[in-house]
């Protein structure tokens, strides 16, 4: 496995073309472009990973998944009375559907329905006690306690928040939000500005490839019903847009943030990080693909069958 990724590695960095870094956060506009990283943890223990492996970065909107594992956890099947389990089919930030469907999100993983799981997990808190929930589970899934926001992004984000207030308030006004929209914003955007490496990503996701449990620890995390769930909305919605594209190319559940990471499962298996800041027109990390796919060729890791 070592070899598998250094060869990807090797291979990436022989890569022209990039992408393009999410310079509409400026915070990400800095980024450097030529940076990758991989990781992988498996479900026996075993840890592999090269390049910018230990960089930590923006995870965005991969930590839609952490705040659904804790939704689903506070709620159960409640929380789909406001969102719903469909692909979008249109961009991460379109608020078309919001209109002809009553303000209901489509899916967790579009913006409107992250925001709308952060006002569910809020359920009548602070801000400031929902973003400490959200990040000591994160920390608890990565057994890592380094892990914080960065709030310079975060910040960077709310100066920037037209688009996303705008699906809020629609949403609002549709009677889909509970609390105040400023707050469920504010905490939607430190949520979003999580920073991570791909080793401690790749740990954190590693419940999801082993039935609902945390390894090495023992300690369930969900029921095996809710994780294969959750691989499921991954692997229709985990890519906006371009969700039936990676399912083609990669055939693992993965979640792709707008940082240039993309968090991959193969279950049974384990779990895999990528990070290349450079994104394609959809907004999934342009070298994170093709990394991805090289993977799944070389390892046979499919949900499809080998």
């Amino acid at each position: 496995m070592q070899t598998l990724l250094d060869d990807i590695t090797a291979a990436m960095a022989k890569e022209t073309e990039r992408g393009k870094v999410a310079d509409y956060i400026p915070e990400l506009a800095h980024v450097d472009p030529q940076q990758f990283g991989i990781a992988l943890a498996t479900v026996d223990g075993q840890h592999y990973s090269a390049g910018s492996a230990t960089t930590p970065f923006s995870i965005q909107s991969i930590s839609k998944v952490f705040t659904l594992t804790i939704a689903l956890g506070k709620l159960g099947d409640g929380l789909w009375a406001n969102v719903g389990r469909e692909p979008s089919g249109d961009p991460f930030n379109s608020i078309v559907q919001l209109e002809h469907e009553g303000g209901k999100p489509r899916n967790p993983f579009i913006n409107a329905g992250a925001i709308a799981v952060v006002d569910a997990i809020m359920m009548g808190h602070a801000p400031k006690e929902t973003l400490a929930e959200i990040l000591s589970f994160v920390r608890y899934i990565a057994d890592d306690e380094r892990i914080c926001f960065d709030a310079k992004v975060a910040a960077s984000e709310m100066a920037h928040r037209d688009r996303n207030a705008s699906l809020a308030h629609f949403m609002k006004a549709f009677g889909r939000l509970r609390h105040d929209v400023d707050k469920v914003l504010g905490t939607y955007f430190h949520q979003c500005a999580i920073a991570m490496s791909c080793e401690q990503l790749a740990h954190a996701g590693l419940f999801l490839a082993s039935d609902g449990v945390n390894k090495p620890s023992g300690l369930r995390v969900v029921s095996p019903q809710r994780a294969r769930r959750i691989n499921s909305l991954m692997m229709m919605c985990g890519h906006y847009d371009a969700s039936g594209e990676f399912a083609f190319r990669v055939g693992l559940p993965g979640k792709s943030g707008v940082g240039g990471g993309i968090l991959a499962i193969a279950p049974g298996h384990g779990a895999i990080a990528v990070w290349s800041p450079g994104l394609d027109e959809q907004g999934n990390s342009l070298l994170g693909v093709k990394a991805l796919e090289m993977f799944a060729q070389r390892t046979q890791w499919s949900v499809f069958g080998h």
